[in-house]
């Protein structure tokens, strides 16, 4: 009985152990992830600042995974006059690696907006010109209201969220854990040019 109760006690010190270090080593990791989007190594000489909130993390992980393809997509993202002169329509970046969306249409009320995720691409979302606001929450905290549709690679939910003013100044990152509710109006901008720029994501 002892012995058994020394090995039960050994393996459950074992196990939290184990778990304090993994806690330990993703807190490291992610500190090293923040620290590396703050310091904007990434951006290549890009002025405009991603969102706050962005998942440091994958961002990094996506970033060194396919750096050729990011390295295009800011590349795309920095030439702010370009920007300011394309026409609606679609634009290769990189193949099938990564390509944009301009639009210039009214923003949603927000009743007509709805929550949504990818699980091919990443989303890239940048207001050229105007003001909308966007929705994030994690896909973990959100109810499914229509499955994941492959071929259209979107799925929608319902769920609160916390919001955010998308101006000139800042990108959005979406990665498949993150649901968003983009296009919403905000009152004074009746149009807006907006970029989106798909990138593909890799597990």
């Amino acid at each position: 009985m002892r012995i058994s109760r020394l090995i039960a006690i050994g393996v459950a010190a074992g196990m939290i152990f184990t778990g304090t270090f993994a806690n330990a080593q993703n807190n490291k990791s992610s500190r090293e992830a923040e620290k590396w989007v703050k310091s904007k190594v990434w951006a290549d000489g890009l002025k405009i600042n991603v969102y706050p909130e962005v998942d440091a993390a994958e961002f990094k992980k996506q970033y060194d995974t396919n750096k050729a393809t990011w390295e295009k997509v800011f590349k795309f993202l920095a030439d702010s006059a370009k920007l300011a002169t394309l026409a609606p329509g679609k634009y290769p970046i990189d193949g099938k690696n990564a390509y944009a969306s301009i639009t210039y249409a009214p923003s949603k009320t927000f009743e007509a907006s709805k929550w949504e995720s990818h699980r091919k691409y990443i989303d890239l979302q940048y207001v050229i010109n105007g003001q909308e606001k966007i929705g994030v929450v994690p896909v973990s905290k959100a109810a499914v209201t229509e499955p994941y549709d492959d071929a259209k690679d979107v799925a929608h939910y319902s769920s609160e969220g916390t919001y955010y003013i998308a101006t000139p100044k800042e990108f959005y990152l979406f990665f498949p854990a993150d649901a968003h509710r983009p296009n919403i109006k905000v009152e004074g901008y009746d149009n807006v040019k907006k970029l989106v720029i798909k990138i593909a994501y890799t597990q």
